[in-house]
């Protein structure tokens, strides 16, 4: 992978995050007008780093070259967005699929199905276009949607669990996976709080 077409290729996926960032930023600002509340409670993003991008390749056995990396990761670009409430996951998925200039291309469910891990939370995959050398391209963006008990989780687990030296315990990978279905538990429970608020 030649360094000035990697930088460049960079820059294009950061253009491309910045305009569904900023998009999405107005969509956050809307609902809470129109609900009452943040549907949407925080927007964060990041472009994954060089050695990142080559380690996923690698683990996923597909040759370092740039056809491969555009073609098969597709969380180069990241927005996460977290919510009070599951329900409110939903909502915001909906609005993504309405959205113009952003395609949605794959969803995937972790709340229906959570990972064995016990992580929770909702994936979209969309594509927006950005201008390169006087044509539209599509470039893919990851959108993670995720309860704020969802991402305690998640950013704590993948702590613990990737960032360390020293590898997870067979005993804690099980406690993990335990916490994971017990704030899955008490995200339900603070939902009903919620429907029950709306109806009154």
């Amino acid at each position: 992978m030649n360094k000035k077409d990697f930088n460049t290729l960079m820059d294009i996926y950061n253009q491309a995050l910045s305009q569904v960032f900023n998009t999405l930023m107005q969509v956050k600002n809307t609902l809470c007008e129109v609900y009452g509340y943040e549907i949407i409670n925080n927007i964060s993003k990041r472009v994954k780093t060089p050695d990142s991008i080559i380690n996923k390749m690698k683990k996923k056995h597909f040759e370092l070259d740039f056809e491969n990396m555009i073609k098969n990761i597709h969380d180069i670009a990241g927005l996460r967005i977290t919510c009070p409430v599951k329900g409110d996951i939903y909502t915001v998925a909906d609005i993504i699929h309405q959205i113009p200039n952003i395609n949605v291309v794959e969803i995937k469910d972790y709340i229906l199905k959570p990972k064995k891990s016990g992580y929770s939370g909702y994936h979209v995959i969309v594509e927006t276009p950005i201008k390169v050398d006087e044509n539209l391209v599509p470039v893919k963006v990851e959108i993670q949607i995720r309860t704020m008990a969802m991402d305690f989780w998640a950013t704590n687990e993948h702590k613990v669990r990737y960032k360390s030296s020293k590898k997870l315990s067979v005993l804690d990978s099980h406690r993990l996976t335990t916490y994971a279905k017990i704030i899955n538990i008490i995200d339900d429970k603070i939902m009903e709080i919620y429907d029950k608020q709306r109806l009154a």
